[in-house]
């Protein structure tokens, strides 16, 4: 987009203000009559594919096929519940807007505050209804079908509630370069633009560099607040040129409840990593290792380069550790284990007489409700990354009582303390040289200190073990679903009592 280009320009006139949400189309008889034949022939034809499951989930909780979704609902069986929602008395409403489908960051972090509201709303009076529409990213099927049913379920009724446009405030939880006008194809939040005819807009947003750039803090400053996730991301955002007064703190929420070492039995860790390094051991002998384990989508600035080199610098064959990476693919293909072999064969490491220490791979989908018993089946968790928005595995961690190792820069320095965890000194900060934050800083984890936390946090198992008893201790002071959606309620309430 140029840059002296306007945000509505060119736009079609906003509807009336009593207009309700979602905004539908009048369709003439014979082409209503048209798409139901289409329909018929899909749920005979293809009813139990993969591309008629990814149909129904587009149609779930997509804004701009409310009367498809409904003719589908019919043609096809489901456990779901599609029930209407019962009539609102809630004078206000919030269109949370958001990637709930993709499994992302941003998709985990809106689906732990849409709880936490949902359940915050049970507990006490609220002024506003809450509204859910996919934004911002594509769908992925096996993240869907792996959230619990009860989730799910809340998706579509909350997707189902009407909202009037001058009742609304819209919430646009993604990267700037989604919302209006959207810079890649993707449902435009908020969805007519900045008219005036909604009651407010925020953007909730994040950065894992040391800045914003210019085309997203000039769509920052189109809102009417924007959200961030810690002091960190404030300093930046404001140094980088969006407007203070419009820049707002919220931290995000961790589910204390589901995350909650009491309720599991570890994952079994044999069935479903791959080995890529070091030799295999038998069942007894695996049981008996320290468990180290890592979750990141695979790119250079999770720092998987710096947590194999720690690694395998420090551990050999000899010693009963392992490490364990749960990853997915970002811009690349799957072939993890050989990129690891690989990184190792190009780099001045030397493999010890006893051998490599084990690392496993862990490449297909964990489904959501099986995370905490991943986390269960470790001894620790380490994420050296060179820069995060706010770390959401090493918080789900920390509730689970895992001592954990992750870089002290960026997101996590808004949780992690030398009392809760084990903070990773920072060598020096370095360019991004290539993507669209090229000339951006971000940090360069010690690897000699991580190496030295690792081997520590073995020899030392009852201060480990200690530390992570603070943390979730610290995650349910501060970051509880509770205290959270009191922060969001509160705050959105005091959007509408401004401009009453």
């Amino acid at each position: 987009m140029d840059s002296a280009e306007i945000p509505d320009s060119g736009h079609r006139p906003p509807p009336p203000t009593g207009r309700a949400l979602p905004f539908t189309i009048k369709l003439k008889p014979l082409y209503l009559l048209s798409i139901l034949v289409l329909l018929l022939a899909i749920s005979f034809s293809i009813s139990k594919t993969h591309y008629h499951k990814k149909l129904i989930l587009r149609l779930s909780i997509s804004p701009h096929t409310y009367f498809l979704k409904k003719l589908l609902t019919l043609l096809r069986p489901t456990t779901l519940n599609t029930s209407k929602n019962p009539i609102h008395t809630t004078p206000y409403c919030v269109l949370w807007m958001a990637p709930f489908l993709s499994g992302g960051g941003y998709s985990s972090e809106a689906w732990s505050y849409i709880l936490a509201l949902s359940e915050h709303s049970l507990k006490k009076d609220s002024i506003f209804s809450l509204k859910i529409e996919q934004h911002g990213d594509l769908e992925n099927l096996e993240f869907w079908e792996g959230l619990p049913l009860e989730m799910r379920n809340l998706a579509i009724e909350l997707h189902q509630t009407e909202c009037r446009l001058n009742e609304t405030v819209v919430v646009c939880h993604s990267e700037p370069g989604a919302w209006y006008p959207p810079l890649f194809d993707t449902i435009p939040c908020p969805p007519i633009g900045y008219n005036g005819h909604f009651k407010a807009v925020i953007g909730r947003t994040m950065f894992e560099t040391d800045r914003v750039n210019a085309e997203h803090v000039k769509r920052c400053n189109l809102l009417d607040f924007v959200w961030v996730p810690t002091d960190f991301h404030v300093k930046s955002f404001t140094q980088s040129g969006v407007d203070p007064l419009k820049i707002v703190k919220i931290v995000q929420p961790v589910d204390l409840e589901f995350f909650d070492p009491l309720k599991y039995e570890p994952l079994e860790l044999g069935s479903i990593g791959n080995l890529v390094m070091g030799s295999s051991l038998n069942g007894s002998n695996m049981g008996k290792q320290f468990v180290f384990l890592s979750i990141f989508k695979w790119e250079y600035r999770k720092g998987w380069d710096v947590l194999l080199r720690s690694y395998l610098r420090e551990f050999s064959g000899g010693d009963d550790v392992a490490l364990h990476l749960l990853t997915n693919p970002y811009h690349s293909d799957r072939d993890f284990g050989n990129k690891i072999v690989e990184y190792v064969e190009d780099s001045d490491l030397e493999e010890p007489r006893d051998g490599w220490a084990r690392v496993y791979v862990i490449d297909e989908h964990i489904a959501q409700v099986d995370m905490p018993r991943l986390y269960k089946a470790a001894n620790g968790f380490v994420l050296p990354s060179r820069g995060e928005g706010w770390g959401r595995p090493i918080v789900e961690a920390m509730a689970m009582e895992l001592p954990v190792i992750a870089t002290n820069w960026s997101g996590p320095t808004e949780f992690m303390t030398e009392e809760n965890s084990y903070p990773l000194p920072v060598d020096r900060m370095s360019e991004v040289t290539e993507g669209p934050f090229k000339g951006h800083l971000w940090a360069e984890p010690c690897v000699a200190k991580l190496q030295m936390l690792m081997r520590h946090v073995i020899r030392n198992h009852e201060e480990a073990k200690a530390k992570g008893r603070r943390a979730r201790d610290d995650m349910m002071g501060r970051f509880s679903p509770e205290v959270v959606a009191g922060i969001v309620s509160d705050h959105i309430k005091h959007i509408i009592d401004q401009r009453l």
